[in-house]
């Protein structure tokens, strides 16, 4: 598929101002796809599409950088040394799966992991799931779980 095809697809499950930061949509608007990285958007298809299967929660009412987030997000703003996330790079996402848990999600992922385009990261330890496409020096995993 090639990301216009990733992007049409997949707005039948997310609006892109479900996927970055309020600063971001507020300036940007539905041109806002241009700052998520391409094999992020196929990983997040084929997670809820083909993997999952329900719905999943990026950023609500009550959580706003769950996305992308940008220099003006407090969780960004907030930080006191370098800080290179996944999150700023467009790679990343942090979710609430509807009727899973984020430990039973991550292990659903892990079982059908061939079905994805590309190695991710997965957070362990987490009450959420969040799943990056940041490339890994030396792990040869197709899904890696990483502990903060």
């Amino acid at each position: 598929m090639d990301r216009e095809e990733i992007i049409d697809a997949l707005s039948q499950y997310f609006a892109v101002k479900e996927l970055v930061c309020d600063h971001t949509y507020a300036k940007h608007g539905e041109k806002s796809w241009q700052f998520l990285d391409t094999d992020w958007l196929h990983c997040l298809l084929i997670i809820r599409r083909d993997i999952l299967k329900v719905p999943m929660t990026c950023n609500q009412s009550t959580a706003h950088q769950r996305g992308l987030r940008c220099n003006m997000c407090d969780l960004v703003k907030s930080k006191k040394a370098n800080y290179l996330s996944a999150h700023i790079l467009g790679k990343a996402g942090d979710f609430t799966v509807k009727g899973m848990n984020a430990g039973k999600a991550r292990q659903e992922i892990m079982l059908k992991a061939h079905l994805l385009p590309c190695k991710i990261r997965l957070e362990g330890g987490v009450s959420w799931l969040h799943f990056d496409v940041l490339p890994q020096y030396g792990v040869t995993e197709k899904v890696y779980v990483f502990h903060v």
